[in-house]
Order: C-alpha cells, then sequence, then structure tokens
C-alpha cells in the first residue's frame, strides 16, 4: 500500500507520512474511538431517531464533536431526550443501523494476529461496545452505560462519564502494562473529545475526522478504511 504525502488543508487526502511508521512487533496497544471511528454511525444520534429527536441531537453531537461543547454536559442533554424510550430500541440500532467502518475487520485481524492488545473506548455506551468486543475481539472496552428501568431508558447515564479525560488516561493506563519492549501504542479517533488520547500515544491518528482534529494530528486518513493504517505498520 502506498503512503500520499498530502498537507492538512486537503482533506481529500490521506496523510502517511513515511517517517511515522512502527514496525508492527514494536506496537502493543491499538485504541480506538467507536462511534464515526470504528463505526460509520453515532450511536446516540440513532437511537434519538426513535424518539423522534435525531435532529436535534445530531446537532449537539455535531457540535461536541467538533470541540463547540462541553462533552459531559452535552451528552447528558442528548441522553434525556431518550427517556421513556424501550430498551428494545438498542438491539434495533446495533442490528439494522451499526456498521463497522471499512478495514476494521482487517485491522483487528492484524493486530491480534501479531499479538496487538487492543482496547475500543467510547464516550458512547456499553450495550454497542460489548457487542463489538464480541465480533471483533477487542481485548478492552471502555464505554457509558445508559441507565434504564422496567425495560425503557430513564433518561440518564450511569456513573461517571467516559470523556476526553478518561479516554487519555486509559490509554496510559493500558499501555503502561505492556511488555518493555512493545510500548508503542497508536490511538485513532474523529472528535476534538478524542485529541488528548491521540496526543498521549505514540502513533494518533486522525480518522475520517473534524477539522479540528485534522489540524493538530500529524497522520490523518481521510479517505479509504481504517485498514489504510497498515501501510504504517510495516
Amino acid at each position: 500500500m502506498t503512503s500520499t504525502a498530502a498537507t492538512h488543508s486537503s482533506p481529500a487526502a490521506n496523510v502517511l507520512p513515511a517517517d511515522r511508521a512502527i514496525p508492527i512487533t514494536q506496537v502493543g496497544l491499538i485504541a480506538m474511538d467507536m462511534d464515526s471511528t470504528a463505526i460509520t454511525i453515532e450511536c446516540i444520534d440513532e437511537i434519538a431517531d426513535f424518539a423522534g429527536v435525531k435532529a436535534e441531537v445530531s446537532a449537539i453531537t455535531e457540535a461536541a464533536m467538533r470541540g463547540e461543547l462541553d462533552f459531559q454536559a452535552s451528552l447528558r442533554k442528548r441522553v434525556a431526550c431518550l427517556e421513556g424510550l424501550s430498551t428494545k430500541v438498542l438491539a434495533e440500532v446495533y442490528a439494522e443501523r451499526l456498521k463497522p467502518s471499512p478495514g476494521l475487520a482487517e485491522l483487528m485481524a492484524h493486530a491480534n494476529k501479531n499479538g496487538v492488545k487492543t482496547l475500543l473506548v467510547s464516550g458512547g455506551f456499553t450495550y454497542f461496545t460489548e457487542r463489538m468486543r464480541q465480533r471483533f475481539g477487542y481485548t478492552w472496552t471502555r464505554a457509558n452505560t445508559l441507565a434504564e428501568h422496567d425495560g425503557r431508558l430513564t433518561g440518564k447515564v450511569c456513573g461517571a462519564i467516559v470523556d476526553a479525560v478518561e479516554k487519555e488516561r486509559l490509554l496510559r493506563f493500558f499501555a503502561s502494562t505492556l511488555p518493555a519492549d512493545r510500548r508503542a501504542s497508536i490511538a485513532l479517533g474523529d472528535g476534538a473529545n478524542d485529541l488528548p488520547m491521540l496526543h498521549a500515544a505514540t502513533l494518533g491518528v486522525a480518522y475520517h475526522a473534524k477539522p479540528k482534529v485534522r489540524e493538530q494530528v500529524p497522520v490523518a486518513i481521510n479517505i479509504g478504511g481504517m485498514d489504510t493504517l497498515l501501510a504504517l505498520l510495516p
């Protein structure tokens, strides 16, 4: 696979500088965001569609991903819109709307084949990260838990929220558990709440990301699938 040099102002091209390549034998951890990174949708927006408020929730999601809103406050506001929905909606979203990003299966297979640990860390929800773990073999997953009662969503999140700070903390923690010769880490994300994690990784990758993220991360996949990253893993 040939890498393509480009500038950050050209989102139609990938930015894959060869000097950023890391031998796969040195990589111990690949961490990634879920919504709009490992998968093609924002789960909360699709859940909100069943409540008839997709447009409103999507607008908040977009603003949060651009870094214009506090992530925790925006998530609580969006989740509140889901109050009263049947929990069966989650299964419908997973079965009918959730699609893994192109190249995810190939990237995960390459990681698993080479003994690389994988982390799916999301500001989204455990219902989906757990099913992604079972489907693709992630080593670890972390996300938020939607509160429910009598088969209905309560409009609240259980416990502390997985936000930008927590994503960075989890990457650093799991990387610290790796053998000394495999301490290199890679992180992929698309939104502003992924930036601390991308900066903390040995190699941060902006994947079909918002402009604010592309501007601050030297490696970007703007076209093609997640397996494009394999060009930097000789």
